[in-house]
């Protein structure tokens, strides 16, 4: 079917709007970082009463910082709701599911993670992570949207298939979700140091909770995603597996993943050598990303490039 121009000249121009939205969200949660009082520990009983230190703060009025705050987690909602409004439009105006190329899977893989951040908010008291989170999100949809864009257009023969819909979505969004739990990881590691030099972080215990369950949320999710490219490998290749670099590399974070979830439940391994592992899935992942498809040469990079 023929493109729709308008159509997709307005998923670009809501692309971009979501990029200056997420720009501003990013000053916003700087500010709130950079200008809000550290948590202080307060005294609770728990139990039978034997006191812990937990992160707390005293009752009192919102301060300008958290106001700030709240208003980058406002603006990170609207520019989700623009971003998710720019793949819709891409893909009515090509007829099909909007993650046929490059520019379109980094953009839901760039959604899936922002919502993931949007969904931890609610549930940890860690806005104020919001300039770290989505800065490295902001930078992969800036070179989505120069680097890697491609017009609106059907896609090539080999991917006019429902697998499309099923293997490149699962696996973009579980990707995107997997994002997340790498930077709070990094985050992990520099907070369990011995030094003082990051009081205004979240406590450790918070950023490693958050870490491991999000991994847990998004590790079924990629999973699937490795054996539906597997049964479609085998429809359009006649092979299951054939390690081509990107299925080679994805099987590899899948182990690493594996590792750290295993690690996480074993007492020996858990804190910094967890954070490590996690911290190495999330390098293969974005290593996955860029370099398999914008250097290797295999039956993968076709995609757009």
């Amino acid at each position: 079917m023929p493109v729709d121009e308008t159509l997709a000249t307005y998923s670009d121009w809501l692309y971009r709007s979501a990029l200056g939205v997420y720009l501003f969200a990013i000053l916003l949660y700087a500010v709130e970082q950079a200008f809000a009082r550290a948590p202080r520990k307060a005294e609770a009983l728990v139990g039978a009463g034997a006191p812990v230190l937990v992160d707390a703060e005293p009752k009192r009025d919102v301060s300008k910082p958290e106001r700030v705050g709240r208003m980058g987690a406002a603006l990170t909602v609207l520019g989700a709701l623009l971003h998710l409004a720019s793949l819709v439009m891409r893909g009515l105006s090509a007829g099909r599911a909007p993650w046929g190329n490059m520019y379109e899977y980094m953009s839901l893989l760039c959604l899936a993670a922002v919502v993931t951040w949007i969904v931890l908010m609610a549930k940890f008291p860690i806005r104020r992570l919001g300039a770290f989170v989505l800065t490295p999100i902001l930078v992969l949809l800036f070179l989505g949207g120069t680097v890697l864009y491609a017009e609106s257009a059907p896609v090539q023969p080999a991917l006019r298939s429902y697998w499309l819909v099923i293997h490149v979505s699962v696996i973009s969004i579980s990707s995107g979700v997997l994002l997340i739990p790498g930077v709070t990881s990094i985050l992990y590691l520099l907070k369990d140091s011995k030094s003082d030099r990051f009081p205004k972080l979240p406590s450790a215990d918070v950023l490693d909770r958050m870490s491991y369950r999000t991994t847990v949320l998004a590790f079924p999710l990629f999973t699937a995603g490795i054996i539906c490219g597997a049964i479609w490998a085998e429809a359009a290749w006649g092979r299951f597996w054939g390690w081509d670099p990107k299925e080679t590399v994805a099987f590899v974070s899948w182990v690493v993943y594996a590792a750290y979830l295993h690690a996480r439940a074993t007492a020996g391994w858990r804190g910094r050598g967890a954070a490590w592992i996690n911290v190495v899935g999330f390098a293969l992942n974005v290593f996955n990303l860029f370099f398999i498809n914008l250097v290797t040469t295999g039956l993968h990079s076709y995609a757009g490039l």
